[in-house]
């Protein structure tokens, strides 16, 4: 038996994403996560000397697909900035034998966003309206493409810093990611009166202080390979209703919750639920009588599963 995985071009998982549904493999995942039918250990953190950068590894077994696959991504330090890549492997729990090498820029982008899409739809009002976007790079429009047609929104608001610079044509490709989507001119008007607000940067410090929304909102937050990044202030959780992908894991990573349990007080205990939970009716819909605060950091079980379902499309 062969034991050469097969390769994947980031071209070529772009192009078999088109022909999966993403969100649906993902709400399976996490119900056979809740089933026992699926192994998630927490995320390992490889630190390089002097601060050159890391790399972060992703683990997970499906076992009804009988597959293991590991996610390793580094985060290397530049004068230029940092540069990420990904690569997800996999391999058979049958034979032992590694089944695909695949470059998982594709994978990382599509399953951040609609892990986010999943969430939104677990936890957002059934007449939620108002959506607004923070960021404007792949994985924003990413979200957008997963997002807009769960709720009937009447407006979809984006705001990033840096399309204040960009062409109108490059201005042009957000605002046709839908119709309802306009940009905003800032962070208070992007915001404003929203009934969701989606975090889609790469920022190593918050960008949102949740206390200037007007009303109770659902906020989704997801994570950079900078250290203990936070999209929101670690002192807020204690006034948000706190939710996340995985309980088991994400506290130990989720840079705004790590300093919070630090600094302020705040126990991982106080999360109320996880996307398992959430998805196999363990725990209820929030009633968002305040905010509430989704976090996820990203599972390898995420990556496996989008790997496993492209390899079955390979031919």
């Amino acid at each position: 038996m062969s034991s050469t995985p097969y390769v994947m071009t980031q071209a070529q998982a772009r192009a078999l994403l088109g022909q999966v549904d993403v969100p649906q493999i993902l709400r399976k995942l996490f119900r056979d996560l809740a089933a026992g039918q699926a192994v998630q250990p927490a995320q390992q953190w490889v630190e390089f000397p002097q601060g050159a950068g890391d790399f972060i590894n992703y683990l997970g077994v499906l076992a009804e697909d009988q597959v293991y696959g590991v996610k390793t991504s580094p985060y290397i330090v530049r004068d230029q900035g940092p540069l990420i890549t990904a690569w997800t492997l996999l391999m058979s729990m049958r034979t032992g034998q590694p089944l695909l090498l695949c470059d998982a820029a594709e994978l990382t982008t599509a399953r951040t966003a609609a892990t986010t899409a999943v969430a939104v739809d677990a936890l957002a009002l059934p007449q939620a309206q108002r959506l607004a976007v923070i960021g404007s790079g792949a994985v924003a429009r990413a979200h957008v493409h997963y997002v807009k047609g769960l709720r009937e929104w009447k407006t979809i608001s984006l705001y990033s810093p840096g399309l204040q610079s960009k062409t109108a044509q490059e201005r042009a490709s957000i605002t046709g990611l839908d119709p309802r989507l306009e940009i905003a001119d800032s962070l208070a008007a992007a915001v404003h009166d929203a009934d969701v607000v989606m975090l889609c940067t790469s920022s190593a410090k918050a960008v949102l202080e949740p206390k200037m929304l007007g009303k109770p909102a659902l906020i989704t937050s997801i994570s950079t390979n900078a250290p203990r990044a936070h999209e929101v202030p670690p002192h807020s959780l204690d006034d948000m209703d706190v939710y996340c992908d995985y309980r088991q894991t994400t506290p130990g990573s989720a840079g705004e919750m790590l300093i919070a349990a630090e600094q302020h007080g705040w126990q991982p205990s106080s999360i109320i639920g996880d996307l398992p939970e959430l998805l196999s009716g363990q725990v209820a819909r929030p009633d968002l009588e305040r905010h509430v605060f989704f976090r996820s950091i990203g599972l390898g079980l995420e990556d496996v599963a989008l790997a496993n379902a492209l390899y079955q499309l390979r031919n």
